[in-house]
């Protein structure tokens, strides 16, 4: 048996182990029937997967044809369950593999902190870090998407599954234990199998609001605050001048949801004010749990141990009158903390209780003062042990998350925003439509207005309901200034930013609300466009010099640190170009922006939309920030987490601690150690960059003529995925189009991939670049296999590049996907259309072969091939029987047990798939 094997027995053991719970539990639940019938579909399913067996394709296709409506259902039940078990034994597996590598005394890991610092130190480069740390930003943003399938519910069973596997890995058990151990696993399948799947309502906002705050509760406010503490240990120990020293708050985990308004009707100021709120009461019933063990915890008598002048007034000033706890200082000064954090608490959330005489804490900062006292206390009368657990953790968390827990960003797009500042001027200026103006004449007028002392806004003015829902937004963002602190509401973001004037219409409207101070320049938040499609990637680099290059606007930046954010959108370029192309627009995108702030000595923090999918920009974080280019972190950065890659990263929180490390190790070598990149200037890396540009034009002809040239194409999308299914799942309070319509323009992004997902296609992921490859060798056959060989060897960014597409192809399953295409009524559109699809998809596969040396997918990546071998064959099935209730429901079978069997299949698959959307 070779060592990854052995490695990987224990996973093997693991996943056998939860699929026999399951079957007991289906046999128990259906009987011996349906579970032989499952059985032996799964049984079919592992023959063709591994051996290729075509017979055992036809069986196959037989029994699943063979299914009545209600067997159907219940054979796509037990497979997506079994991908929801699989995705719990990897996630141990992994975490098991980590700790033993920890354990042994190894070397680091690459990607871990320990290993980024050690890179440091050993190059010399130490005194760097503090200079790094006291500007750096790091910032994992959580939206809300329709790509979380899952329930809550299901997800609370996985947890208890997950924490009884990691207990058999950490405790030795006596055999009682053991037997104790694999009963409560068997309970807790049982639970999973007899917990509903599907949600039976649209979720509202507040309730995405909910999914991503529990986030907080398994991993980030623990972790977070854990992971500052490590660092700190990790540079004392390397170097005495980081004794006792303590890090800026150099990352925070943001949200969108609740203040992401662009598409999404349901956010309004009311769902702004309810979602700052419930942040508000989440982290401060955090403080006060936290408050109540801390107390427990210094049980420390005066007589024994002598304490602070300062301490000892805050133990006077405590309401405690106990008499067991007279002489016990510490637990009466936290008494008192806790009855003032109660009553901050009534005013921030409504919540708790507010005793006769106690005054709620201002700020955060006061709260964060008196932790401070105890701790001076504990570290001046020798007790510094004492002061580095709970209430270093409970220290760093009030630095880190303050009174408002997560800054959420404000996002609108920018059509909103120029409809709703024309409407204002028209109110103001009769005569003046401000829409038919042209964009030197509209900044023209705005930078009038800004420079005015007058509102555009009259109390006695009747406007839309946009415009009034608008404004009621910003002016809660003032009252959640004055109530939270500034920190609480930082960002506006613009969507589909295209002009200088976007940026000033935002800035106008946060003057109408008193966020803009027009005598000082003074703005309350960041102004930050959004540059999506290919268009406006490569206008964003002209429209910041020009932005740059007006005194107002620079008069701006000057209150907000000479610093402007640029958010990058992954998605809709992709839609709008391919896969490619998006990623080499994405790239010159940056280095011209670089270029533009070095210019004009603005600071650059750059904004990733990166989706889960490789077709919406994903893919492992470490890489992506490694292969970033030149000057484009410095010790800055924020990027998205979405949809269901939130539950797959921070749903246990050693996983969740691992990836939060990612991305302070990724930026801190990006940025002090950043791989080598290419120059323009430099011979090799000017044929590189020449290269790219070729293959680029190309693979955006090939896609957009697929996608938007070729007749009936939009009929095909929709009648060979389950594009229409998905818009009526429950699964987001956001519509799957910006409008009423089935054109692909107006789709979003995230309908858009999860259904090439679904069909097993994944054409987002890769479509274009077998073309590309082919035309750039037919133009250059003396060395063109060297050059793109070379680009792989030596460019970050073309390896990560291809790295990811080689996931999305190993995903990919085009003998699947043309059992979809077979869904299509019109045969000649079919064939003509899933021909050319076929065609590039063995182009690229020759071509990526040929570039990286492989002889198969992933061969570099034996996590992911085992991933795929454990896995798919519970997938496979699922897409047979996705397609068999398609055809059904289309021919009219359409009650609800077979939308309900599509819902579930289309849950299963996205389980089995993880990043699909």
């Amino acid at each position: 048996m070779q060592m990854n094997e052995v490695k990987d027995e224990l996973l093997s053991s693991d996943i056998r182990q939860l699929g026999r719970l399951l079957g007991d539990a289906i046999r128990n639940h259906l009987g011996d029937p349906a579970f032989e019938r499952i059985e032996h579909v799964r049984q079919l399913a592992i023959r063709f997967r591994r051996d290729n067996d075509e017979a055992a394709r036809a069986q196959l296709s037989d029994a699943l044809q063979a299914l009545s409506q209600e067997e159907t259902t219940q054979l796509t039940r037990a497979f997506s369950y079994f991908s929801l078990l699989a995705n719990i034994a990897e996630d141990q597996h992994h975490i098991r593999r980590t700790r033993a590598h920890l354990i042994a005394g190894s070397p680091p890991r690459q990607g871990s902190l320990s290993h980024a610092v050690g890179n440091v130190f050993d190059a010399g480069k130490a005194d760097a870090l503090e200079t790094f740390f006291e500007d750096a930003f790091v910032s994992p943003v959580f939206t809300a998407h329709p790509t979380e399938v899952q329930r809550k519910s299901i997800q609370n069973c996985q947890m208890a599954i997950a924490r009884l596997l990691s207990e058999r890995d950490r405790v030795q058990m006596t055999p009682e234990e053991a037997e104790q151990n694999e009963e409560a696993l068997g309970r807790g399948i049982v639970t999973l199998w007899q917990t509903r799947l599907l949600r039976t309502s649209k979720l509202s906002v507040m309730d995405e609001v909910a999914n991503g705050l529990s986030f907080y509760d398994h991993t980030i406010l623990r972790e977070l605050p854990k992971l500052y503490s490590s660092l700190e240990t990790m540079l004392a120990q390397r170097d005495a001048r980081w004794e006792d020293a303590e890090l800026p708050n150099f990352m925070k985990v943001g949200s969108w949801i609740g203040g992401d308004r662009d598409g999404n009707p349901f956010v309004t100021a009311d769902i702004l004010r309810s979602t700052l709120q419930t942040q508000a009461d989440k982290v401060l019933d955090f403080y006060l749990g936290e408050l109540r063990k801390l107390a427990s915890q210094l049980s420390l008598a005066q007589i024994l141990n002598a304490c602070s002048e300062p301490l000892r007034a805050l133990a006077e000033r405590s309401a405690d009158a106990s008499p067991h706890r007279v002489d016990e200082p510490y637990r009466r000064a936290l008494h008192g903390i806790h009855a003032r954090l109660d009553a901050t608490r009534v005013v921030l959330s409504g919540k708790g209780k507010q005793a006769e005489g106690v005054q709620p804490y201002a700020a955060a900062f006061e709260l964060l003062a008196d932790l401070d006292v105890v701790q001076h206390s504990l570290v001046s009368n020798g007790l510094r042990a004492l002061a580095r657990g709970r209430l270093r953790q409970l220290r760093r968390a009030v630095k880190v998350f303050g009174f408002s827990l997560a800054p959420l960003d404000l996002r609108q797009n920018s059509d909103v925003h120029e409809r709703i500042v024309g409407e204002l001027f028209a109110g103001a200026q009769p005569g003046l439509v401000y829409l038919d103006l042209d964009e030197e004449q509209r900044i023209a007028v705005l930078l009038a207005e800004l420079e005015s002392p007058r509102l555009l806004t009259s109390p006695y003015a009747q406007y839309s309901e946009e415009t009034t829902s608008e404004l009621d937004i910003f002016r809660a963002v003032r009252e959640a200034h004055v109530k939270y602190g500034k920190e609480s509401v930082p960002n506006c973001i613009i969507s589909k930013a295209a002009s200088v004037s976007d940026l000033l219409e935002v800035a106008l409207l946060l003057k109408e609300v008193g966020l803009l101070r027009q005598d000082s320049r003074e703005v309350d938040v960041n102004i930050i466009p959004l540059f999506e499609t290919i268009d406006d990637l490569r206008a964003g680099p002209a429209i910041m010099a020009r932005a740059f290059g007006l005194p107002f606007y620079r008069g701006l930046l000057e209150s907000r640190a000479d610093q402007q954010e640029v958010m990058l959108g992954y998605s809709d370029s992709n839609k709008d170009g391919g896969f490619l192309t998006s990623g080499w627009e994405l790239y010159k995108a940056e280095i011209e922006l670089v270029t533009v702030f070095k210019e004009y000595q603005i600071k650059l923090r750059l904004f990733h939309g990166r989706g889960g999918s490789v077709g919406r920009g994903g893919g492992p974080s470490y890489e992506a920030i490694l292969a970033q280019p030149a000057g484009a972190v410095q010790g800055q950065i924020r990027l998205t987490e979405q949809g269901e890659v939130i539950t797959a990263k921070y749903a246990n929180p050693e996983v969740g601690r691992r990836n939060l490390e990612v991305l302070v190790a990724a930026t801190i070598q990006s940025t002090l150690l950043p791989q080598a990149q290419l120059q323009p200037k430099a011979s090799a890396g000017a044929g590189h960059l020449a290269a790219m540009e070729e293959l680029s034009g190309t693979a955006l002809n090939a896609y957009r003529d697929l996608v938007y040239g070729t007749e009936g194409f939009e009929q095909y999308f929709w009648e060979s995925t389950v594009i229409a299914e998905i818009a009526a799942l429950n699964i987001g309070s956001r519509p799957a189009s910006r409008k009423k319509s089935t054109s692909i323009e107006d789709l979003r992004a995230i309908p858009w991939v999860l259904s090439w997902a679904q069909c097993r296609l994944m054409l987002p992921g890769w479509f274009g670049f077998g073309s590309a490859v082919q035309a750039y060798l037919a133009a250059h056959p003396a060395d063109g296999a060297d050059v793109l060989r070379g680009m792989y060897t030596d460019w970050p960014f073309f390896t990560s590049l291809l790295s990811n597409m080689d996931m999305v192809l190993a995903k990919s399953d085009i003998a699947i996907a043309g059992k979809y295409a077979e869904l299509v009524k019109d045969k000649a559109l079919r064939d003509a259309i899933f021909t050319r699809i076929r065609a590039e998809y063995a182009a690229t596969l020759d071509a990526l072969k040929l570039i990286t040396g492989q002889e198969e997918l992933q061969q570099a990546n034996p996590l992911m091939q085992r991933s795929i071998r454990n896995r798919f064959p519970y997938i496979d099935p699922l897409n047979h029987v996705q397609v068999e209730l398609l055809k059904r429901f289309r021919e009219g079978k359409q009650d609800a047990a077979a939308r309900t069997g599509i819902h579930l299949s289309i849950n299963g698959i996205a389980a089995g798939l993880r990043n699909s959307g």
